[in-house]
């Protein structure tokens, strides 16, 4: 929400500094809104005032040092300029303050945001009164909220402001948000608080959780009657990691939520506030030295290293369904014959999939789908048995943003492919808030946390996901000689087993691969136009239109039509080789109804939308809701894929999700599987013949001489594009 006052403020930097490009203060939009470009020149406009030179978005070590050589504090007696109280005054103004009227004067309305300000903040004890001290005015030149903010925690809040009023004096401690949410920066704190709690001196005191600490900790057991600030750090971590207890003494209440703490993460539930409890409480890998019983790793389960994990406790084994590079990591992929070594020793395996993953750019909800259905092949292809859950990777530091924009959409394309192609569940492996929000959000049954990684934004301040499954904490070699091997340490939770038995797995040769486009995209196009042309389909217009009321009209070229079915060229090929069909004879009906899309179609469409028709054929394979539902409804009761039953008060829904291509091109699939039933002929297959071939093309036009006729012109073109899938599938 815009406010004025900002807006002033945001005016008077672009007027004041209005050679900014010069000075490397950027010009404003006046808006109104506080973030972060008004405050990077709020600072920059600090420095400049205070005679810094290099001018920099941070308020750095400089800036703040500087203000403590030159001022001590800020307050009417030192403030060196107008200019310099009007940076103030603006800067409070974008933190939610009364700076006065921007008019470069330290007055009581300024004097009594200061006081609010540093009593929001928790420091009043330490800095009373109404002058700024340079640690505050740091915390005034960012976008930490001192306020609770968006329903958060008045619990966390009040610790929050408890580690600022404490340790605001320590050489290394900044003022941290009291907004009422657990962050880096507050989990970073409490590891300060800790450091200086157990002596370290400044300089010492660095905020890791490295072996003095910890040694520290091991010494400062809590328990029932500890009280005092160990019990408040204590109890503040327990706050921190949504445990229900109250902040301050360890009582007989704080003992019950240890307990209830120490079973969900699997340590020993004794209530006592030990190393291993401090430790899972404070970093997300908690006591490293913890004995796991799964693991996870890149390295061939021999015989040799079976029993090596055998011996060591390990129960469960991580591996991962395939490797997308053919030279890096070799043994990455389950290997030909080490499920069956895994089951032999007594050991069970829960699998992996990753490709990529390693971007934010690489999620979406297509990829997620495109992912889904290899990952179902895979698990197939090595034997894994129906109610087998696969982890899919997000092995990144993905920012929460960026688990909404693109993450959670590729989790629903995984669990809508997963769930309606396969009998298996999914899983998520990532930092804790991936974890968590995809478990939220319905998309999976459970999740292996990549807690190795304590620095990931995504770890650090969040706690442990409550769907957990595998809990990742550190990297050891166990055995010896040829049993040694490498692993990622695992702790279970017993939320998943994993697979101790397997089928003995499934084909994949002769299937359809990805068209090479490279080799084949233009020669493709050339034969595809070539035949339609010769069959009476031109490049643009035909069926009585000219080409200039085609595209006035919204007809789609043969071009145009072909490089919308190259681009769901994944999607023909996922739907191929899990149906194990030839998917040109998908691809044939979907390419032929986008070029002869016309008029009446999308008259037809507006009906729909409009109620005046219940349903029509729609969307890029032109099929009607009605047809759809017959055709899923088939496919399930076959056990092809999974669903609820439809039924014809599910038109309208069903015609909507027409609209979508993926749901769309899918329906086309299953759509030529029921027409093999219908016709009473065999399933369609990697061998099925040109006849059938021809008849199923001509049934997806319905029957009678039309039909026919559809089918003779469709069998060309199936040849045209099954020519270069049978290209790229023999390279």
């Amino acid at each position: 929400m815009a406010d004025e006052m900002v807006r002033l403020a945001q005016r008077f930097v672009n007027t004041t500094y209005n050679n900014g490009a010069t000075l490397g203060i950027s010009k404003l939009d006046e808006n109104g809104v506080t973030g972060w470009p008004t405050m990077y020149a709020l600072t920059r406009a600090l420095q400049y005032e205070m005679g810094i030179t290099a001018l920099s978005d941070s308020f750095g070590p400089t800036t703040l040092s500087t203000i403590g050589a030159k001022y001590g504090k800020l307050d009417a007696t030192t403030i060196p300029s107008a200019n310099f109280c009007r940076i103030i005054q603006s800067a409070l103004y974008c933190k939610g303050y009364d700076g006065g009227e921007i008019d470069g004067t330290y007055n009581s309305r300024v004097k009594a945001a200061v006081v609010k300000l540093n009593q929001n903040m928790g420091v009043s004890a330490t800095y009373p009164g109404s002058s700024l001290w340079p640690k505050v005015v740091k915390g005034l030149f960012n976008m930490d909220a001192y306020v609770t903010v968006n329903n958060g925690s008045d619990a966390i809040r009040s610790i929050q402001q408890w580690l600022n009023g404490r340790y605001i004096l320590r050489k290394d401690f900044y003022v941290i948000p009291c907004d009422g949410y657990h962050s880096r920066d507050v989990a970073k704190s409490m590891l300060f608080a800790i450091q200086y709690e157990l002596g370290m001196a400044d300089g010492t005191a660095n905020g890791v959780f490295g072996p003095g600490t910890q040694a520290g900790l091991k010494s400062h057991t809590v328990s029932v009657g500890t009280t005092g600030t160990w019990a408040q750090l204590f109890t503040a971590a327990m706050v921190l990691n949504k445990r229900s207890v109250s902040f301050g003494n360890f009582t007989a209440e704080v003992k019950t939520a240890v307990e209830s703490f120490q079973s969900f993460v699997k340590l020993p539930a004794t209530g006592l506030g030990d190393f291993q409890t401090w430790a899972s409480l404070l970093v997300s890998y908690g006591d490293q030295s913890r004995k796991g019983t799964a693991c996870d790793g890149v390295t061939m389960i021999t015989p040799a290293r079976a029993q090596a994990l055998k011996d060591a406790g390990y129960k469960y084994i991580g591996r991962y369904l395939f490797n997308p590079s053919s030279t890096s990591l070799p043994e990455k992929q389950i290997q030909p014959g080490e499920l069956a070594t895994i089951k032999e020793y007594g050991l069970r395996c829960f699998p992996i999939f990753q490709t990529w993953s390693r971007s934010a750019d690489y999620f979406s909800y297509n990829q997620g789908t495109s992912d889904a259905f290899k990952a179902i092949e895979w698990a197939q292809y090595h034997g894994f048995k129906p109610g087998t859950i696969i982890y899919f990777a997000v092995d990144y530091d993905a920012m929460d943003g960026e688990v909404t924009q693109y993450i959670v959409p590729h989790f629903r394309g995984v669990m809508r492919t997963i769930g309606e192609n396969s009998s298996y569940g999914v899983g998520v492996y990532g930092p804790r808030n991936v974890c968590q929000r995809i478990a939220d959000a319905g998309y999976s049954a459970a999740s292996f946390v990549s807690d190795m990684s304590s620095g990931f934004s995504g770890n650090l301040g969040y706690p442990m996901p409550t769907n957990w499954a595998f809990d990742q904490i550190a990297t050891i070699t166990v055995g010896s000689g040829s049993g040694a091997i490498e692993i990622d340490n695992n702790i279970a939770s017993g939320r998943d087993t994993g697979q101790g038995d397997f089928n003995a797995g499934s084909y994949t040769e002769g299937l359809d691969v990805d068209l090479d486009k490279a080799a084949y995209r233009d020669t493709m196009l050339k034969d595809v136009q070539n035949y339609l042309t010769s069959i009476g389909v031109p490049e643009t217009g035909g069926d009585g239109w000219t080409d200039k009321d085609w595209a006035t009209l919204g007809g789609i070229s043969t071009t145009k039509a072909y490089d919308l079915v190259l681009s769901a060229d994944w999607l023909f090929t996922s739907l191929a080789r899990q149906l194990k069909l030839r998917k040109a004879l998908i691809q044939a009906p979907v390419l032929w109804e986008l070029r002869k899309l016309n008029p009446g179609d999308f008259a037809a469409d507006e009906a729909v939308k409009n109620g005046l028709k219940d349903d029509c054929s729609t969307g890029w394979g032109q099929i009607f809701a009605w047809v759809t539902i017959d055709a899923r409804n088939y496919c399930m009761q076959q056990g092809i894929i999974n669903g609820t039953p439809l039924t014809n008060d599910d038109v309208r829904a069903v015609w909507d999700d027409l609209q979508d291509p993926t749901y769309n091109i899918r329906s086309v699939a299953y759509l030529t599987v029921y027409n093999a039933h219908q016709l009473g002929i065999a399933r369609p297959s990697l061998s099925t013949s040109l006849a059938d071939t021809q008849a199923l093309l001509a049934r997806y036009n319905g029957t009678g001489d039309d039909a026919q006729q559809y089918g003779r012109e469709l069998i060309g073109l199936y040849n045209v594009l099954e020519n270069y899938n049978r290209l790229s599938r023999n390279k």
